[in-house]
């Protein structure tokens, strides 16, 4: 599981989604990989996806519903998921606020 990063530009505007119940700062490694960093607070929510996107969770639980499919899965710190470029998945998170690395291209 990735604590930390280095080298890298963060953009000091937060993102904030669905009135606040996903916050996120937007990031640029050395290499020029794009990454965001955020929370996604107890709530259902969907996302759509222009690039391809990997999750990686750093702390607390979720679940995930990835267009197409009908099986929801969980996913924890140190466990990632991946969705495909020009799609949608739902998140769910009960309990504990799910904190995440999205990882982009």
């Amino acid at each position: 599981m990735i604590e930390s990063l280095s080298s890298a530009t963060v953009s000091t505007k937060a993102n904030v989604y669905f009135d606040g119940k996903c916050v996120s700062h937007s990031l640029t490694l050395a290499d020029g990989s794009k990454k965001s960093v955020g929370v996604i607070l107890p709530a259902t929510l969907t996302f759509n996806t222009g690039a391809p996107e990997i999750m990686e969770g750093t702390g607390g639980r979720c679940d995930y519903l990835l267009a197409g499919s009908s099986e929801w899965k969980s996913s924890g710190p140190g466990e990632k998921f991946s969705v495909p470029a020009n799609s949608s998945f739902q998140i769910r998170v009960s309990g504990e606020p799910y904190s995440y690395i999205c990882h982009f291209g």
